[in-house]
């Protein structure tokens, strides 16, 4: 078994955290789960990931992954154990064709690949069958409390995200990879009641890092909202805004006028188009993306982001 020191860290932090909220990290979230705080809820219909009354929409990315495993089951549940409507993940396929949540397009920072297959490097996803990723330890990595924790595979994490009546940012992980990934990630989504007006309108985004991926998804769902993950200039956004309803930058490429500039068109649903920043997780860099105007927060650390934001509006 092995444990990344940080991770311990971060989770004998959370227990303090959740003393603070007066929760307890063994809390239920199987009940009705309405936003805890305006910078977790949702926007009107069509504009799901508007920024509430006090501030910029707060996104736990990966779960809350600062304090559990990411892209696990556990991390989505803390997430809204938090107190945390929206989730991020990113979506990967299988040898045999199975859609799994997980970052990496390998298997070795995040699970015990190594130790369980070691005639297998370099252990890429699209290497393994669905039944055998399911084998493999996804939590000790991060802390002996969450051993066994599993890669699931998208059916299972949209279960638990509707089961948590949590949201979705749900990112196409190197479509390159695995041509075809965006219908198939549709046709689950879709099998899985995702596809339907409420979903669709309040509870679900698609972004990638590949505009070509999120062009694929616009023409197929034109309905679906769509985000591209990068800073494009200026220049270059009125082509983005064609079949992209959001442009969602790394926090250190932006500016306030940049920002302005995106809020200045008109997304591919006729909205104008937002901004949600990633991966923010200090104070300091929260005041700052903040003050550019940006309509959201991506983020490992959903509490300290939170609390900054509403601490903002309390001076």
């Amino acid at each position: 078994m092995y444990v990344r020191p940080a991770a311990a860290a971060a989770a004998a932090f959370l227990g303090f955290t959740l003393t603070l909220l007066g929760g307890t990290a063994s809390s239920a979230a199987t009940g009705p789960a309405g936003p805890s705080s305006p910078t977790g809820s949702t926007g009107p219909a069509g504009n799901a990931g508007s920024p509430g009354l006090l501030g910029p929409v707060v996104y736990a990315h990966r779960g809350a992954s600062a304090y559990a495993p990411e892209n696990t089951l556990p991390a989505i549940d803390l997430a809204r154990r938090l107190g945390f409507d929206w989730v991020e993940n990113d979506v990967q396929r299988t040898k045999d064709g199975e859609l799994v949540v997980v970052h990496d397009d390998t298997l070795a920072r995040t699970t015990d690949v190594e130790q369980a297959f070691p005639d297998r490097k370099p252990w890429r996803v699209k290497d393994f069958t669905a039944a055998e990723i399911a084998t493999l330890d996804a939590g000790s990595w991060f802390g002996e409390q969450y051993a066994g924790a599993r890669v699931p595979t998208l059916r299972e994490y949209l279960a638990r995200v509707q089961r948590n009546r949590q949201r979705l940012l749900l990112e196409i992980k190197k479509p390159e990879l695995y041509p075809g990934i965006e219908q198939q990630t549709l046709q689950v989504l879709d099998e899985a009641g995702w596809l339907d007006e409420d979903h669709v309108q309040r509870r679900l985004v698609v972004q990638s890092f590949s505009a070509d991926s999120v062009r694929i998804v616009h023409d197929m769902r034109p309905d679906v909202v769509t985000a591209f993950l990068g800073t494009p200039t200026v220049a270059d956004l009125p082509t983005y805004a064609r079949f992209t309803d959001r442009i969602n930058p790394w926090h250190t490429t932006i500016s306030a006028d940049w920002v302005t500039a995106v809020h200045g068109l008109l997304g591919a649903h006729g909205k104008a188009m937002e901004v949600d920043t990633w991966i923010v997780d200090d104070p300091a860099t929260t005041r700052k993306v903040q003050g550019m105007g940006v309509d959201g927060i991506i983020t490992n650390a959903p509490d300290v982001v939170r609390n900054t934001v509403l601490g903002g509006f309390a001076q």
